[in-house]
């Protein structure tokens, strides 16, 4: 039988915004999945997303990176950071296609591992995947994206509890 993914909460922006925050996440599924179609407010480049668990701003973030532009393969790795290197957003006036992946969220025991994966639509095209890790045992109550600059109005987020078969 397959995993059940069930919408816990969804966030279409109205206005351009900063953030988006999920909080009060209830701990009866055994992970979590956002899926966002998000664009920055302004075009250009640079300026990626960053994601933080229940507002944790301490050096407990790590990313490994990897993304093709089309032509070449690049990775980046950051340790003891203040939040996840998250990608969640495009810079040339098209939405970006995202999915992050908290497994295991609620258990207590272990650190939380994130899988992130986006494809960038557009004149800035490309694929991107990621592993990053919170060293926490905390259970996930809430968590926070952030753009460099506003996240564009329209933009969606849905976070989605699933449950294992």
């Amino acid at each position: 039988m397959p995993a059940t993914y069930e919408p816990i909460a969804t966030q279409t922006l109205a206005i351009d915004t900063a953030s988006v925050t999920f909080s009060s996440i209830p701990s009866i599924y055994t992970d979590l999945l956002i899926v966002a179609s998000a664009q920055r407010a302004i075009t250009g480049s640079g300026g990626a997303g960053t994601m933080r668990i229940n507002g944790d701003t301490g050096s407990n973030y790590s990313s490994t990176i990897l993304y093709n532009d089309g032509n070449t393969v690049y990775s980046f790795r950051w340790s003891n950071q203040t939040s996840f290197q998250a990608a969640f957003n495009s810079g040339d006036g098209s939405y970006a296609v995202n999915l992050i992946h908290i497994m295991n969220y609620a258990n207590t025991t272990t650190n939380k591992t994130v899988l992130s994966r986006v494809g960038f639509p557009g004149t800035n095209s490309r694929v991107q995947a990621g592993v990053n890790l919170w060293r926490s045992t905390a259970a996930v109550d809430s968590i926070t994206l952030t753009a460099t600059s506003d996240i564009e109005s329209g933009s969606t987020f849905t976070l989605y509890g699933i449950k294992a078969a």
